[in-house]
């Protein structure tokens, strides 16, 4: 098993920890209470920019060398471009369902519901089929060479420096420290 398998796992988790924050503010938000907005933004910043600057050319790079080695492990993935698009444009109607609420615009509430819950779902099934197919599937094909060529061409990746992750770390940290005064907050209310 490759070191690099082992990364997108870990971030994986990461993504998950805060679709549970988005969840639990959601859930908040459906009680017809007010969720920490601050809180909601920051998840959606992180979704914004995290994905396509540190995660995806990751396992783009894997899906690549997959194709290249065995065409008929990667068709199984399916079109992983297209799905990371298709999570970028989930992603900017949750982000225009918060604007819309924030700015006091007439938006019902279960269409706010619908929206994120949808991106919520659809994100997880994605992870999910990453983890059952792809990774598997490049773990089985994948040759040691392909490994280090992948190591390789991501460590000259400029935009995959480390600072770049750590900003996003930083990122996930602040949120979950914002997420938990909150919830401290509202259980001495």
């Amino acid at each position: 098993m490759t070191k690099l398998l082992d990364i997108l796992r870990e971030e994986h988790r990461n993504i998950e920890t805060l679709l549970r924050v988005l969840e639990r503010e959601l859930n908040i938000f459906d009680r017809a209470e007010r969720p920490d907005y601050e809180v909601v933004q920051a998840v959606i910043d992180y979704f914004r920019d995290y994905p396509d600057r540190c995660h995806h050319p990751k396992e783009d790079a894997v899906f690549a060398k997959l194709r290249a080695r065995d065409p008929a492990a990667a068709a199984s993935v399916g079109d992983l471009e297209a799905e990371h698009q298709s999570g970028a444009e989930r992603l900017r109607r949750v982000a225009r369902a918060v604007e819309g609420v924030l700015s006091e615009r007439e938006v019902l509430r279960q269409t706010v519901d619908d929206i994120m819950r949808d991106f919520i779902e659809k994100e997880r099934r994605h992870m999910e089929m990453e983890e059952r197919v792809l990774f598997p599937a490049a773990a089985e094909a994948l040759r040691p060479e392909d490994w280090a060529e992948i190591d390789a061409r991501l460590r000259n990746d400029p935009s995959l420096d480390g600072a770049n992750q750590e900003q996003f770390d930083s990122l996930r940290r602040r949120i979950l420290q914002w997420e938990q005064e909150s919830a401290a907050g509202a259980a001495t209310a």
